[in-house]
């Protein structure tokens, strides 16, 4: 047998045989891809045309739903229910309604009927002298809306559900009515709307059955021309069925009730006009050019040497510069500060400054304009700022909205530079047709007094950075010393607070809390405490905040609630409060947890009382309100602390339910300084009370303090005044030896006892 021919051993003819490969395989997909044209050329243009379509019927469903709106502004009102149901004022209805929904929004007729169906005001068009017969023709929609059968075409409720967003409308909402229809009225097509007259905020004014409003809008080449005009389809017309429009597509366009009332015509897109028509045709010629492109593959090889040098050095860019922006990289002003740095040290006498910015709250633009927004305001961003600084300052983007400037000068001073940035900030930024003001951070750090290399500055940058974002973000901040020590203390901090948790080094003291009537203690306040093996005490003021940042509070949280539920068994007569942060509520099944500590521990749910403060508040979304709700229907109780304070709201005692109210120590300190205090403290427990909820006072730390707050009806008092926090120990022989007294019988006030998670 002969050895075949080893492959490469004639590159020409290598290269001949590769070329006729390339060659039939080209053909071979040009034919597929000629196949794959004419298919998506097709598809492309019918797709088009139901998107079209769905557009159109959807903007009439809009016009329905706007009308209705436009209605609800004087229909729903306590004056319109005055003076037309109540108290009829033909004068006030010229006035209030006619004028307002046929001068300013262009309604072209308007019908009041009462609840016996009869007309009560007519505004009809010129040439109409017969409002009876006009209403007999809208007695289909008015029907509907009265609850019989109209048999007419049923359109989305576009109007009913944007309802649901107004809650001082609720009241409205339990017995408004509405219908909205296309028919044909007096030979024009039209809208016809009709809707209940109410009241909107004074429910008593309604009486009996309600009268109604009716509007028709007439769907004319006006209207049809600007509906076009939205859809960005300018050629749409409704003509009449036989004509002949020069239009691409022509449809039957039909009232509600079936009726045929003319035809929607309009010049559909064609994208695949282009596939079909331009690139279909180059791709077949193409094919036929095969042979040339053997020749060309072959050209190609010869040329590939000096094409894979031109890639390597357009590779070499690319890995050095943003793509968005087209400006340097990091790892590009990672070299060029190297280099800065290194004449430095060679004794240029130059001072190195880097301004490390970020643009506040970017995240937000790009959740509500989109990615495409966020690259857009990048370019305009790094375009001004190249614009102002000098042309020697070297610019930089490390990626999303970080940016990063090296000035190399003779001054030590950062401020000019810090000045200039932030003025590229004052203006507003013009990107996709919106005028948009933002602001940004700026940390500066400046060589050799805050680093001699790249990481000591671009570290120590960004920790100027994060203290201009701490401080309330728009400004520029320079590092200093006292903040590189700061960062390392928060990070050893974190650090040992892990440690302390898996360890148990942690510990709760309790604070009594007495009965304002009997002084007996009836509860106790839980307040984390750690003392570090190195550092002695850290107050929770300190390392609270740190594990809200590193993600800690679901495990301390949860740390607490076991350690709480635990010491309760000492207690089981009396109640227990756990105050849970607003991270555990993020992080965690905070409800189901619970419930299974108590099984765990054998506690009763109902002597548990959970205080949350009103920063869980400030955003009530459904997560938090149904685990607020979960965890009542598991028999907890739940306590709003430090009530008065940050931003107290009514709402919050409105809208969620509880139990107990602890009025904040700032109040009960002032009250006997200050008469107005003292009226807005007699005021929350007057409103604590009528609601069902006891009041607890905090901080009270005189006898002048706990005799007022008794005074003003606050069912239990803490404080000073009574016992400073001590550990468990020490406050269970205060119980034992309160309850070996037997001075009352039974607790009250409170309730029984609140342990409670203190973070602070």
């Amino acid at each position: 047998m002969n050895p075949a021919p080893a492959i490469g051993g004639n590159p020409r003819n290598d290269l001949q045989a590769l070329t006729k490969v390339v060659g039939v395989v080209i053909t071979l997909f040009g034919f597929l891809v000629i196949g794959i044209m004419l298919y998506v050329g097709v598809t492309a243009d019918r797709a088009a045309l139901q998107s079209d379509q769905a557009l159109i019927e959807n903007a009439f469903d809009q016009s329905i739903s706007r009308i209705l709106n436009e209605q609800k502004s004087v229909s729903w009102w306590d004056d319109t229910v005055k003076y037309v149901v109540n108290d009829f004022d033909q004068e006030w209805i010229d006035v209030n309604i006619k004028l307002f929904l046929l001068e300013t929004y262009g309604h072209d007729e308007l019908y009041i009927l009462s609840d016996k169906n009869e007309l009560v005001y007519s505004a009809l068009p010129e040439g109409v002298t017969d409002a009876n017969d006009r209403v007999g023709q809208l007695q289909s929609v008015i029907g509907e809306m009265r609850g019989a059968e109209s048999g007419l075409r049923q359109r989305p409720d576009l109007f009913g559900a944007a309802q649901s967003n107004y809650d001082e409308l609720g009241g409205v909402l339990d017995f408004a009515k509405w219908a909205s229809h296309i028919l044909r009225i007096g030979g024009q097509p039209s809208i016809v709307s009709s809707i209940t007259i109410a009241p909107n905020f004074e429910m008593s004014l309604a009486r009996g059955a309600p009268y109604f409003l009716v509007s028709v809008v007439y769907i004319d080449e006006t209207f049809v021309r600007d509906l076009g005009s939205s859809l960005l389809i300018p050629t749409l017309a409704l003509t009449a069925l036989d004509a002949q429009p020069n239009r691409t597509h022509v449809q039957a366009f039909a009232a509600d009730d079936g009726s045929a009332i003319g035809a929607l015509s309009w010049n559909a897109k064609r994208p695949g006009k282009v596939l079909l028509t331009v690139i279909l045709p180059l791709v077949v010629l193409g094919l036929f050019g095969s042979g040339y492109m053997t020749g060309v593959t072959l050209d190609r090889l010869r040329k590939a040497s000096s094409e894979l040098t031109n890639r390597e050095a357009d590779a070499r860019h690319r890995s050095r510069h943003d793509a968005l922006s087209g400006f340097p990289n990091r790892v590009y002003f990672t070299e060029v500060v190297q280099r800065a740095l290194e004449a430095q040290k060679a004794g240029n006498g130059t001072i190195v400054t880097i301004a490390y910015l970020d643009i506040d709250r970017f995240k937000d633009i790009n959740d509500t304009l989109g990615h495409h927004a966020g690259d857009e305001l990048i370019k305009a961003v790094t375009g001004r700022l190249r614009r102002m600084i000098d042309k020697d300052d070297f610019l930089a983007r490390f990626g999303g909205d970080e940016l990063a400037i090296l000035r190399i000068s003779k001054s030590r001073d950062s401020t000019a530079l810090a000045s200039l940035l932030m003025s590229a900030f004052t203006e507003a930024y013009d990107f996709i047709g919106q005028n948009i003001r933002v602001s940004a951070s700026i940390g500066i750090v400046r060589a050799p007094e805050h680093g001699s290399t790249v990481e000591d500055l671009m570290r120590n940058a960004d920790i100027a950075l994060y203290r201009a974002k701490a401080d309330g973000r728009d400004r520029a901040v320079s590092f200093t010393e006292e903040m590189g020590r700061d960062v390392q203390l928060r990070r050893a901090i974190e650090v040992d607070l892990r440690d302390a948790i898996e360890r148990d080094q942690l510990n709760l003291f309790y604070q009594p809390i007495v009965s304002s009537r009997t002084s007996r203690i009836v509860s106790v306040e839980a307040l984390l405490r750690w003392r570090h093996p190195e550092h002695g005490d850290i107050s929770p003021a300190r390392f609270i905040p740190i594990a809200e940042e590193a993600g800690l509070m679901p495990v301390l949280g949860a740390w607490v609630i076991e350690r709480a539920m635990a010491d309760h068994a000492m207690w089981p007569d009396i109640e227990t409060a756990i105050n849970l942060s607003p991270d555990q509520f993020r992080h965690t099944d905070i409800a189901e947890f619970l419930a299974e500590a108590a099984k765990r521990h054998g506690v009763d749910p109902s002597k548990i009382v959970l205080e949350i403060t009103e920063s869980l508040l400030l955003e009530p979304s459904p997560r938090v309100r149904s685990a607020l709700q979960s965890i009542r229907q598991h028999g907890f109780k739940i306590a709003l602390d430090d009530f008065g304070t940050g931003y107290s709201s009514l709402t919050y005692l409105r809208v969620f339910q509880f139990d107990k109210l602890k009025i904040d120590r700032s109040f009960i300190t002032e009250s006997p300084k200050a008469e107005n205090t003292r009226t807005i403290v007699q005021a929350i427990v007057r409103l604590a009370r009528s609601l069902g909820m006891e009041v607890v006072a905090e901080g009270v730390e005189t006898e002048a303090e706990f005799a007022m707050m008794r005074m003003f009806g606050c069912s239990a008092v803490q404080g000073y005044y009574f016992s400073k926090p001590v550990d468990k120990a020490a406050c269970d022989a205060m119980i034992r030896a309160q309850r070996e007294s037997q001075l009352a019988s039974e607790p009250e006030g409170y309730g029984a006892s609140v342990v409670e998670f203190g973070l602070r």
